[in-house]
């Protein structure tokens, strides 16, 4: 068994790029970062001495032959041609969510990396953290009994957090792909893929205020053309419906509310935008007793804090060690899939079927 760590270049050097730089550098050894480029280079250099790496062009870094995986950390419009053409110079990828910007292209780049024979993996790494693990294992050992449905609510100011980051503002840049695929992936991880979507989706205003008071736009109009607000109901390949509603227009705070309904009791997960947070187990009990007594289990991994990197370290076990990514493409383009057919069927009327599938990645529990 190869355990030498994957030589490793990260592509765009924005705020987020701190947390994975750390964490690929301190905490996940079988990665080694090598290089970081950014599109004006000035955030490369400065990430590159912060955190002793080389700061290299994209295509220094695509020429590189020591440079075994990309990690792409850009916003969502980017993510197809910097896969692709990482995938065209022999680099294995993991991007950020989401994988692409439509299905048909993430179809496309899943293609070339088989042709490749190239690793694709992609976000939200969330799912892997101890949170969603737990409830996954609770899922698995029969604690709440068969599933009969699941009730997920998130909200968030969009406009305050358009204000603080420009790239919401570009097209897929709405509280569906920015915000609703980590509630989705958790979804999907603990109940297998989806069947068929039925929503409705809004913008609740274009012109908004910026309401940073930091920025230099602060008071000024801005533009926001993408969805705000998302109500659906879902429906797994195995029979199971649920509720998922997104409001964007809502108090600053990101509140959440994920619970998992079975014959035998009810879960209660932490916010799967976060790693970490109770999971709660709300055991049935007999008639007139009232509600069983809550026990919040034990986290069944160590991922609590912002683990973010426990993507890219999980893709390079699988360059490894063979077999299959838990950060898998088809995961993430399935997503993707239940994303736009949401949109879809907000336009239409009618429910959709998701014409793309995946298997539920593999637990992790150390």
């Amino acid at each position: 068994m190869n355990c030498q760590p994957v030589k490793t270049a990260v592509v765009g050097c924005g705020s987020i790029s701190d947390i994975y730089l750390t964490n690929m550098r301190d905490r996940y050894d079988n990665l080694e970062v090598l290089s970081c480029c950014s599109k004006g280079m000035d955030s490369a250099v400065r990430q590159g001495k912060k955190y002793g790496i080389r700061a290299q062009t994209l295509e220094q870094i695509l020429q590189d032959p020591e440079i075994e995986l990309l990690v792409i950390l850009t916003p969502a419009p980017t993510h197809y041609d910097l896969i692709r053409k990482g995938l065209l110079a022999g680099k294995h990828v993991y991007t950020e969510k989401p994988i692409a910007t439509t299905v048909a292209e993430a179809k496309e780049l899943i293609r070339l990396a088989d042709e490749r024979g190239l690793y694709l993996g992609s976000a939200p790494e969330t799912f892997l953290g101890s949170a969603v693990q737990t409830a996954r294992k609770a899922i698995d050992d029969g604690l709440i009994g068969e599933v009969t449905s699941f009730h997920v609510v998130a909200n968030r100011d969009i406009t305050l957090l358009a204000s603080l980051f420009k790239f919401l503002r570009m097209p897929y840049g709405g509280i569906g792909y920015d915000y609703g695929v980590y509630y989705l992936t958790a979804l999907v991880s603990l109940l297998g893929p989806m069947k068929q979507v039925f929503g409705t989706v809004s913008n609740r205003s274009r012109v908004r205020i910026n309401s940073f008071p930091q920025s230099p736009e602060y008071g000024q109009e801005y533009i926001y053309d993408n969805e705000s607000q998302i109500d659906a109901v879902l429906t797994t390949q195995s029979g199971i419906s649920g509720t998922f509603s997104l409001n964007g227009d809502s108090l600053p705070m990101d509140l959440a509310y994920f619970t998992v309904y079975g014959t035998k009791g009810m879960l209660k997960l932490g916010d799967a935008n976060q790693f970490g947070g109770d999971t709660v187990l709300l055991p049935a009990s007999l008639p007139g007793e009232g509600g069983g007594t809550p026990v919040t289990l034990e986290p069944v991994n160590d991922l609590s804090e912002n683990s973010r990197g426990i993507g890219p370290a999980d893709l390079a076990r699988a360059i490894r060690e063979g077999g299959k990514p838990r950060v898998s493409r088809e995961m993430a383009c399935h997503v993707l899939d239940i994303v736009e057919q949401i949109l879809r069927s907000s336009e239409t009327g009618a429910a959709c079927s998701l014409s793309t599938t995946c298997e539920r990645p593999e637990p992790y529990r150390k």
